[in-house]
């Protein structure tokens, strides 16, 4: 991925091999990958643009200048070079650590990956960025990025002074006060705290000292659900009763006292981010992972749902909106404001065998629970590691339903004959699209059931690359009468928008990732009329050094996210 010119490879390798005819292992291979490195940069400018939205006139909004244009290019065109990428992590950590070398790297990977994919290295420093975005009617949802390597801290736990998961806590909660900062600056007092379209997501394996205790949790789960009828495949579905493990102080099957106090301590710091979330008004949003971590992510995610998007009672709702002194209750008009629902959204991953089942068990789950849904609905990223970790632990000779993870180099916990994922990306999308009719077909019963001024019994983030999707959604909300197809344009130069209605805006939302997509974001911008921004960019951000693991994780799975 780091990229220097073959000139300076050669006159470094040269330099290397002038001390010794016999070159230590370490510069031979640094001489491997500085040649491979250079060669691989000119090879880079020989091909394609390459990315989901090729064929796409760019908006006119489009504000990118050359030099942006070409950082692109070269950075898409490195991602399509499949050894390259796979190579990264290696020729990173070689170059980094190499005296002379790792600034020069330092200062390339900002220019081109770092600036590509990631924000700013701090919440304030984003500020700029989100005031662009804003003022081309897109909104942010941030992550500090802290990406974890499962086979390096699986059953390893951080000692250091001051955990680095500690430090992520509190980093979260300053991007949730940089957030609220922002639009403070930018609403009117009468707005309150709805309609804000700067959020916060959360990503649970960067919030423990040991990420196998959320493996432990999911295993535990796994085999101590009870079954449903009809079934949900693994990593199953949630129950009101899945944490009640974390009230015992001993160990229980695969969950060790460590483990549990772990968990009780995630627990706590994640009502202490929802807290200040709540306070302020901005929605966080937990970040699905690897199936061998989701059944611990759904747990906790339902948990705090049914504590932070609690919804008033039926009369309270119907009250709302059927009194016709509503408009003049300044009280009501405070509850409405006041109280962001849904607070807290949770991601389902369409690629998952388990969906559509799982969502709609969740939809269940939440009107029993009285608590508003949130969903995150993407395709998911980790295809291909899915397949060959359940390949692995299948081929190991574990029987189906054992606590196979924890004798074998596979991450894999599914007790299924079957891998957890689909198999084809027709299969996804399919299922992709099955999803956003069921979703949209709760919002539009949600609307008639709370009227214009409830609140939001439902909340969805499209989170897709795929202009095939975005379409399908808009033609799903004009067809159950949550749009309006309008004709905006002069002359010739007229098309058609879709006019989303404030109470259905409250409660979807487009997503695509910072640096991907921007055509189609900027479609989307133009596609759609609302009072507030219907259209998110999620925003990484984080120091160099960290942020490096996250733009190689995504690298990594590049060939999955195309068109997703």
């Amino acid at each position: 991925m780091s990229m220097i010119t073959r000139s300076s490879a050669l006159r470094l390798f040269v330099r290397a091999r002038a001390f010794s005819t016999a070159p230590p292992p370490r510069f031979r291979r640094l001489g491997r990958v500085l040649v491979l490195s250079g060669a691989l940069t000119t090879s880079v400018l020989g091909y394609a643009f390459h990315t989901d939205v090729s064929s796409v006139e760019p908006a006119p909004s489009d504000t990118r200048t050359l030099s942006d244009l070409v950082r692109a290019y070269i950075v898409y065109g490195t991602c399509s070079i499949a050894p390259l990428v796979d190579a990264a992590p290696t020729i990173l950590d070689i170059l980094f650590g190499t005296p002379g070398v790792g600034k020069i790297v330092e200062s390339f990977v900002r220019a081109t990956f770092f600036h590509q994919f990631v924000g700013a290295e701090t919440a304030n420093g984003a500020l700029p960025l989100l005031a662009s975005l804003r003022a081309e009617s897109k909104g942010a949802l941030f992550a500090y990025v802290v990406e974890v390597d499962e086979k390096e801290t699986a059953g390893q736990r951080n000692t250091e002074r001051q955990p680095v998961h500690k430090r992520v806590v509190e980093e979260i909660i300053r991007s949730i006060n940089t957030s609220a900062d922002f639009e403070d600056g930018r609403d009117s007092p009468q707005n309150g705290l709805t309609g804000r379209r700067t959020w916060v997501a959360v990503k649970l394996t960067s919030m423990l000292p040991n990420t196998q205790s959320l493996i432990n949790l999911s295993t535990h789960l796994t085999h101590t659900r009870a079954p449903l009828e009809p079934p949900v495949l693994f990593p199953g579905t949630p129950s009101p009763s899945d944490l009640s493990i974390l009230h015992s102080s001993t160990s229980t099957g695969a969950l060790t006292e460590s483990d549990i106090h772990d968990l009780k301590e995630l627990y706590n710091d994640l009502v202490q981010i929802c807290t200040r979330a709540e306070e302020r008004g901005v929605r966080v949003f937990i970040d699905a992972e690897h199936s061998w971590h989701q059944p611990a992510i759904d747990a906790f995610g339902h948990a705090l749902m049914e504590r932070f998007n609690k919804l008033p009672s039926d009369d309270s709702r119907r009250t709302w909106w059927d009194i016709s002194s509503w408009a003049s209750s300044s009280s009501a008009r405070e509850s409405a404001h006041d109280r962001v629902r849904p607070l807290v959204y949770v991601t389902y991953q369409a690629y998952l065998r388990r969906m559509p089942a799982h969502l709609a068990h969740s939809l269940a789950l939440a009107r029993v629970g009285g608590y508003a849904l949130g969903v995150k609905l993407v395709r998911g990223a980790y295809q291909p590691h899915e397949l060959a970790a359940h390949q692995l632990a299948r081929s190991a000779g574990f029987p189906v339903g054992s606590y196979s993870s924890k004798h074998s180099r596979s991450l894999s916990i599914s007790p299924d004959p079957e891998p957890p994922v689909q198999l084809s990306k027709d299969a996804t999308d399919q299922c992709y699209n099955d999803c956003v009719t069921l979703l949209i077909d709760a919002i539009s019963q949600d609307v008639h059931r709370s009227g214009r001024f409830g609140a939001p019994g439902i909340g969805i983030f499209f989170g897709t690359h795929n202009w095939t999707s975005c379409e399908f959604i808009l033609e799903e909300l004009v067809k159950k009468g949550l749009g309006v197809v309008e004709h905006v344009g002069i002359d010739e130069v007229q098309e058609d928008v879709v006019r989303i209605p404030l109470e259905v805006g409250e409660r979807i939302a487009f997503g695509q990732l910072y640096g991907m997509s921007d055509a189609l974001t900027n479609y989307l911008v133009r596609r759609t009329r609302c009072e507030r921004p219907c259209v998110i960019k999620y925003v990484p951000f984080g120091a160099l050094v960290q942020a490096s693991l996250f733009i190689l994780y995504s690298l990594r799975d590049w060939p999955f996210r195309i068109n997703t």
